[in-house]
């Protein structure tokens, strides 16, 4: 499990560049292969699972987790299925929190897809 998952995101003020592509290229390593990175603005995963009820629940655990990060993504719900897509808004592009707040969406979705 990647270290970027034991961090804490740290807000952004804006005033900051994005991360260059390489920056971002570097941290994506540090996640599951799933996420992508879009057109180097944001990062993406898309997870399945059994039901409605269970992606519904690793939704609510993702958007408590995003809560106390203070750091929230976009969360797309549908039957057996979630996409997840990440950005820093002040910059309107990739920062390390995004990265970190992967990492933290991989812990719980590993966590939540073996109860």
């Amino acid at each position: 499990m990647s270290e970027l998952a034991d961090r804490t995101c740290v807000p952004c003020k804006g005033g900051i560049p994005p991360l260059s592509p390489e920056e971002q290229d570097r941290l994506r390593h540090s996640l599951e292969p799933d996420w992508q990175i879009v057109d180097q603005h944001h990062l993406r995963r898309e997870l399945g699972f059994p039901n409605f009820a269970k992606a519904l629940e690793f939704v609510n655990l993702v958007g408590a987790e995003a809560e106390r990060q203070g750091h929230h993504p976009d969360l797309h719900l549908a039957w057996g299925k979630v996409v997840i897509e990440i950005w820093t808004h002040k910059i309107d592009g990739l920062h390390e929190s995004d990265f970190i707040l992967a990492a933290k969406c991989d812990r719980i979705f590993t966590r939540h897809s073996r109860g």
